[in-house]
């Protein structure tokens, strides 16, 4: 558990609790533009682009960690 704690994956969960939800109310900043692009995106500027970016790089350091730490898995067993 205390290698848990020390580790990468730690912080990209916490990034991810944080500025990948933020804000928080009504919903997450994050669904919301990714519902926009999945729309078809009409009327995304450079910002919502960048800002769709800023809140979704933590997901992608997560899953990038997540899969370091299941195939270091794998490989040991």
């Amino acid at each position: 558990m205390k290698k848990f704690f020390n580790s990468n994956l730690f912080l990209s969960i916490l990034l991810c609790l944080t500025l990948g939800l933020a804000p928080f109310t009504p919903e997450p900043h994050l669904f919301g533009k990714v519902r926009w692009v999945l729309g078809g995106g009409e009327g995304m500027a450079a910002m919502d682009v960048f800002d769709l970016f800023l809140h979704g790089a933590p997901w992608f350091v997560l899953l990038y960690f997540l899969s370091k730490t299941l195939l270091r898995i794998i490989k040991n067993n």
